[in-house]
């Protein structure tokens, strides 16, 4: 018990705690849509592109928060706009709106002398640095992009599974899709705080993945990834402070492991049952 009482001793730790299961759950969510619509490379390439704006906010000495979204928001209207008329796929115009803003952000950043330590939490992460402030912000955003997916939850479900379906029902595809690319961003801006740009679309993804192994219905995917994601979130930051690791990094490593024992060890489409089905069949 002391193992776990002790960290929520320091108000860093409740602070961080409670941003890390927000974060935990909303990128769960969120990720379900980058999985099953398989746009891992969308999360990776918008995680990387907010830099141009945090750059901008960091020489401007403004917000970074604001920045950052700024940025993510211009990339996802970029790529639908490129995308629209289907005379350029969507990889491909990720592809190029991926390099253009990272090299730019790159670029800015380089003109600042302390960059190197003044935006490491931004590449990395530094949920334990958590504000009062960040925490209502976090929790702000992360509840209007889960009242966005629960109010387009039938529509998003729609042009995600069956496009068809979609164009007889005249759902408007394209500003759908767009707000998909937007919600996505939202989720990236708010967790760069927990788990930095480099790390924020393993959140997206893993504890996605994880529950498609377990389910193969939307709703109970989402539920259980929002636990997988809430579970990791503890688990890693409690890592991180008796180990005394970086907490985004531990984080992610947490949501890997729960990953790779269900990879195993999932009832129907695991590896262990498989093999043991195989074994039987053979018997």
């Amino acid at each position: 018990m002391e193992w776990l009482i002790e960290p929520l001793g320091f108000g860093f730790m409740q602070r961080g705690l409670a941003a890390s299961l927000m974060v935990g759950i909303l990128c769960a969510v969120v990720g379900c849509y980058v999985v099953l619509r398989s746009m891992a490379f969308l999360g990776d390439a918008m995680a990387h592109a907010i830099l141009p704006g945090v750059a901008v906010a960091y020489l401007l000495k403004g917000s970074l928060f604001i920045g950052a979204l700024g940025a993510a928001l211009v990339v996802a209207l970029g790529i639908g706009l490129l995308s629209r008329r289907g005379s350029i796929k969507e990889d491909t115009a990720i592809g190029i709106l991926f390099a253009a803003a990272l090299s730019l952000g790159i670029a800015l950043i380089s003109t600042a002398k302390t960059y190197a330590t003044d935006l490491t939490h931004i590449l990395f992460g530094n949920v334990l640095g958590v504000s009062t402030g960040d925490l209502w912000l976090t929790a702000v955003v992360g509840l209007l992009v889960l009242i966005l997916i629960v109010l387009f939850y039938k529509e998003l479900l729609v042009i995600s599974f069956d496009p068809v379906l979609a164009a007889t029902l005249r759902l408007p595809a394209e500003l759908l899709r767009t707000l998909m690319l937007v919600l996505i961003a939202l989720t990236i801006v708010v967790s760069l705080q927990t788990v930095g740009v480099g790390l924020v679309t393993a959140m997206l993804v893993t504890p996605a993945a994880t529950a498609s192994l377990l389910t193969r219905r939307l709703p109970s995917m989402m539920a259980i990834s929002a636990g997988l994601g809430a579970l990791s979130a503890i688990l890693g930051l409690f890592l991180s402070f008796h180990v005394n690791i970086a907490s985004g990094p531990a984080v992610v490593l947490t949501a890997t492991c729960l990953f790779l024992v269900t990879y195993v060890a999932a009832p129907r489409r695991g590896i262990l049952w498989q093999v043991l089905r195989r074994w039987g069949a053979t018997e």
